[in-house]
């Protein structure tokens, strides 16, 4: 005979805790079945080992879906300040990096240690290296073949995310379970990821390696106004990893690497100015030294600025508000904060999380097609799914 629970959790990751957590308070018999060696690993790799728990300004505008309403009921009713609360009731100290950018003083493991915590407190069982082998339906429920036997529950909360970082255990096992039941998956990719560049362009680039430039980038139809950081293989930085989420391949960037002032009339005010100087030495100014002797050469721009025509300070204008760069592709999966894509939320309750023609089936987090953008987001998303799918089960 199976063990018996009413509710079991595929996924020890931040949603995965927080339903159960959730669901246990309210009385529910909870199994959370992890296959990894200790629960939430992504959670203690995050924002450099400090996670990025919430964003105070997350708002559905902050999130990408093939179904883009259907994050709204949860983040309303599951907030930032509701998460920041449980944060300052287990006396976890936290600072505010960017506007609304809450991170831990010092380190992710106090996130993980809340989880646990709560979970504990709720009277959750937390099972590490298991794996799911099957999942079946009966008349009330559904019945898990594990590496540790047998377990039948009434709900099932798929939890197990997506693809990125499969060094942290990611698979697309919950994809499978989501085709099991007849539901379709958005074709996911890898989000929030850096870039790769042609051969030609990352040598010329590679010296550059470290240096990082506040810049505003766009693409299909997308802004972000964040620092780019040049590596040995490409671009990163916050705004490459926020654009990448809109990027497709073969679609060009435009990186504004004066995005406080128009270039037209810095550069004539300049030779107006300092006529004798370099364009690398003018940019120097305003870029970091280095990046602005690598991009002038780049670019072909070694006379003194008075022997600028006309046309070639409008072209240079354009090229330092807008240079266009078409980026080989990105580093993928490997090295990815989310992945894009997932369960169609269509198919899935707004305020349950519950598959509509699957009683007693639910899918939460990164598994789902709701992915935010960079800076706290995602993580806002896994509270509040987790949360509203801890309140039905």
């Amino acid at each position: 005979m199976p063990t018996t629970y009413d509710v079991i959790i595929i996924g020890a990751g931040a949603a995965g805790l927080m339903c159960a957590a959730t669901a246990g308070y309210r009385g529910r018999r909870v199994l959370v079945i992890e296959h990894a060696r200790r629960p939430g690993r992504k959670i203690l790799m995050s924002g450099g080992g400090r996670c990025n728990f919430t964003n105070l300004n997350s708002t559905p505008a902050n999130f990408l879906s093939d179904n883009p309403g259907f994050c709204i009921s949860a983040l309303k009713r599951y907030t930032p300040e509701h998460f920041l609360e449980l944060v300052q009731r287990h006396g976890i100290e936290h600072e505010e990096k960017a506007a609304g950018q809450l991170f831990c003083q010092d380190s992710s493991r106090e996130i993980v240690d809340l989880l646990m915590t709560e979970a504990e407190w709720a009277g959750v069982d937390v099972m590490t290296r298991t794996t799911v082998a099957t999942v079946a339906t009966s008349d009330n429920g559904y019945t898990l073949a594990t590496s540790a036997g047998e377990f039948h529950a009434e709900a099932l909360v798929v939890a197990c995310g997506g693809l990125s970082i499969p060094t942290m255990g990611a698979t697309g096992f919950g994809y499978e379970l989501a085709r099991q039941f007849g539901l379709d998956i958005i074709p996911t990719r890898a989000g929030l990821v850096p870039f790769t560049l042609a051969p030609e362009l990352r040598e010329q680039l590679a010296p550059l390696a470290g240096i990082s430039c506040p810049v505003a980038v766009s693409c299909n139809g997308e802004r972000f106004r964040e620092p780019m950081l040049v590596t040995h293989k490409g671009l990163s930085g916050p705004a490459m990893l926020q654009i990448s989420s809109f990027w497709e391949p073969g679609d060009a960037l435009g990186i504004d690497l004066l995005p406080d002032q128009d270039a037209s009339q810095w550069l004539t005010e300049q030779r107006q100015n300092h006529p004798n100087r370099s364009a690398a030495r003018a940019l120097g100014e305003e870029l970091p030294k280095r990046f602005a002797q690598a991009f002038s050469e780049l670019q072909g721009w070694r006379e003194p600025l008075q022997h600028f025509s006309r046309a070639d300070l409008t072209q240079a204008a354009q090229t330092l508000n807008s240079w266009q760069l078409t980026p080989a592709g990105t580093e993928g999966y490997r090295t990815a904060e989310v992945t894009l894509g997932g369960v169609d939320t269509r198919a899935l309750s707004s305020k349950t999380m519950e598959v509509h023609d699957q009683p007693g089936l639910f899918f939460i987090g990164e598994v789902v097609d709701v992915t935010g953008h960079l800076g706290g987001h995602n993580f806002q998303w896994a509270w509040a799914s987790g949360v509203a799918a801890g309140q039905a089960v």
